[in-house]
């Protein structure tokens, strides 16, 4: 079943046919707690053991330090899913994206880090 987290600075959904998750406009939340639906909607998503599991983040324009982290927490934890791949589709076009993606490499070895 898919899900849709919603406002009116971004959208989070995901699309459980293709176990892709789709982010887009800016991703400013006060504090780390206020992702807690962003990262639930992640973790369940990756319980449901698939065999690629992609984040599509091109859309992403803005994400604060807040918002990195819950990913990079993610991220972490995929490890202990060792049979899903986890992909992660960046652009070029937002420089935070060429900088900070990159340390998702680092942090789940396998990790696939396509920048477009």
């Amino acid at each position: 079943m898919s899900q849709e987290i919603k406002t009116s600075d971004y959208t989070v959904c995901s699309d459980d046919n293709s176990n892709t998750v789709h982010f887009s406009g800016e991703l400013a939340l006060s504090n780390p707690s206020e992702y807690d639906p962003i990262n639930k909607l992640l973790i369940a998503l990756a319980d449901g053991a698939p065999d690629t599991l992609t984040l599509d983040l091109r859309h992403l324009e803005f994400v604060n330090s807040s918002g990195i982290s819950m990913l990079s927490k993610f991220v972490l934890g995929m490890r202990k899913h060792k049979d899903t791949q986890v992909v992660v589709l960046g652009s070029n076009e937002f420089s935070w994206q060429s900088k900070s993606l990159r340390n998702l490499e680092k942090l789940l070895p396998g990790l696939k880090l396509e920048l477009s």
